[in-house]
């Protein structure tokens, strides 16, 4: 029965994809007024009044109905990935020259692996493209899998139609300990801003006006496979159009200090949003684990073991 399902649920949005974005567009439109009314407002409220604390209500307020209205591009973005062409998805999602020289240059020199950091900032599904643009290296992106096993399977076959592999974060470092036995040039994608669960925790920053926990796990990886690691910098020109930079961190991350490239690449994505602040996921409840707590954790947890 769930095959089944699978099968009607993907036909059925497939073809819906086949609609012009520009219709697509029409109902993402429509659909603005209901998300921003019922879907987590009250959240996005807050956590931009304290990210903007010298903002005005009105502007908060603005800002506020460009993300909810580019919260519902992504939607219709992501229905059309169902169906886009390669030729069109390149149109879209363009990554500059300079950047994929930068990604080249470690391979060139003799680099195994390049990972690329990115955050919940403009469409990162459609960022799975970047697969396209890079043929001389296995492209992967590590997903946490969804809750809902449908529509896990859906996006996950979604996400690899553009060439690249889906890896389940939990089963990481043994698939990339595999793809280095075979002697593949790794190119792979961490998105690095969600937030750690408390026993991932062991690292907060300064970020958008207050102390965030990040998470640490690819710069934990990057060390572990010695890659090198660049973050996305990303724009959005137009709507239904990115374009993609990448930017060098570090090509010796065993060098560098702990922390110190998450910190960088935070400090990067918090550059981009404060520019475009409508364009990061604001829905996502970033500051439900405060740097108090975790401290109260681990001296309780202190406390215990002796």
């Amino acid at each position: 029965m769930s095959t089944i399902l699978y099968y009607i649920t993907y036909g059925f949005l497939w073809l819906i994809s086949l609609l012009p974005l520009r219709v697509l567009y029409v109902f993402s439109d429509m659909l603005y007024f209901l998300v921003r009314r019922y879907y987590r407002r009250e959240v996005v409220h807050e956590q931009l009044k304290g990210s903007f604390p010298e903002k005005t209500e009105a502007e908060i307020e603005e800002i506020e109905k460009k993300f909810y209205h580019a919260f519902c591009d992504f939607f219709a973005e992501d229905i059309k990935a169902f169906s886009i062409s390669k030729k069109e998805m390149m149109r879209r999602v363009t990554f500059g020259e300079k950047g994929l020289a930068v990604v080249q240059k470690q391979f060139d020199e003799g680099k195994d692996y390049v990972f690329v950091y990115l955050g919940h900032y403009c469409n990162w599904e459609w960022l799975a493209s970047f697969a396209y643009w890079t043929p001389s290296a296995l492209c992967c992106q590590l997903y946490t899998p969804l809750e809902n096993g449908l529509f896990d399977r859906i996006f996950l076959k979604v996400r690899q139609r553009y060439g690249g592999e889906c890896i389940d974060k939990n089963l990481a470092l043994r698939r990339l300990l595999q793809l280095r036995k075979e002697g593949k040039k790794v190119f792979a994608a961490f998105i690095t801003d969600q937030l750690p669960q408390w026993k991932g925790m062991h690292h907060f920053m300064p970020f958008l006006n207050r102390e965030t926990a990040v998470f640490v796990g690819g710069e934990q990886m990057a060390k572990k496979f010695n890659a090198s690691v660049v973050c996305a910098r990303i724009k959005r020109p137009k709507r239904g159009h990115y374009s993609v930079e990448y930017e060098l961190i570090t090509d010796n991350p065993k060098e560098v200090p702990d922390y110190e490239i998450t910190d960088t690449f935070m400090r990067a994505l918090e550059e981009d949003i404060v520019r475009v602040p409508h364009m990061w996921l604001w829905t996502h409840k970033r500051w439900k684990r405060s740097k108090e707590e975790w401290l109260e954790r681990q001296r309780r947890a202190e406390e215990s073991s002796k």
